[in-house]
């Protein structure tokens, strides 16, 4: 998919989806600079990339710290003299109605799912414009383009994504910069199953009833979402920018 050896920098690269893109741009032969909080986190990614004798560079970074995420892309850059892709991947989530939400909650949802990424590209975007070229890919949500019950923070900060995605498209597309978002409903990740678990629920059986709602006949699995996230950041994807592209398989949000 014209990836191979493309720089490219991954957020929460030690995660469910993050570790899905590392397997995939690991086969295509990319070079991955993948960042996460720690060390101890990435060894799976590092793994990964070892098993397909791909090159990888790990990056700690903390993306609720304004200077971490200020510095990550040209701490990329310097690695290879180049950052073709950045990929927005790191995120997390709080549930609940606004009455329920803290002021802990919101603002470790919004430095994290928002400021981080605003943070990120300005510095990615600088970055690509002088090389005259680069891709960005931002994860969003189905629920940020369609709000569902009890989700309010995290709807709010992935509504956000959107629209900055969108802006950033439209702006930039004249600097050679790509930059598009994929926007998934439920994805079997760690942090999908611990949110039921710390409801009380058991997560193999909480997922087959969702499976039951899905026209497709399951939620989407990590591979799913960065086989599309690969494509945005490939040259297959050249025409895109500023695009949401709803990976959901068929089921609307509520």
């Amino acid at each position: 998919m014209s990836l191979k050896r493309k720089v490219v920098l991954i957020t929460g690269a030690g995660g469910g989806i993050g570790l899905a893109i590392v397997e995939r741009l690991s086969r295509e032969g990319s070079i991955i600079i993948a960042s996460d909080l720690n060390l101890e986190v990435l060894q799976d990614a590092i793994a990964i990339a070892h098993k397909h004798n791909a090159t990888l560079y790990p990056l700690v970074a903390d993306l609720s710290v304004k200077s971490d995420c200020d510095q990550l892309p040209q701490r990329a850059y310097d690695i290879n003299h180049s950052l073709d892709v950045l990929i927005n991947n790191a995120g997390l989530m709080r549930r609940g109605n606004i009455l329920e939400t803290s002021d802990e909650d919101w603002a470790l949802s919004m430095g994290v799912n928002v400021e981080a990424i605003f943070r990120l590209c300005r510095s990615t975007v600088g970055i690509m414009k002088n090389q005259g070229h680069g891709t960005i890919v931002n994860t969003a949500s189905c629920w940020g383009i369609y709000p569902g019950p009890d989700h309010f923070v995290y709807c709010t900060t992935k509504a956000a994504v959107a629209a900055m995605t969108r802006c950033l498209g439209r702006d930039h597309a004249p600097d050679g910069i790509r930059v598009n978002a994929v926007c998934p409903n439920e994805v079997n990740t760690p942090m999908l199953r611990t949110g039921f678990e710390v409801r009380g629920f058991d997560p193999n059986e909480a997922i087959e009833e969702l499976n039951k709602s899905v026209p497709i006949g399951h939620i989407a699995e990590p591979a799913e979402i960065a086989d599309v996230i690969a494509f945005l950041a490939s040259d297959e994807s050249r025409y895109m920018c500023g695009a949401l592209l709803e990976v959901n398989g068929g089921k609307p949000v509520y």
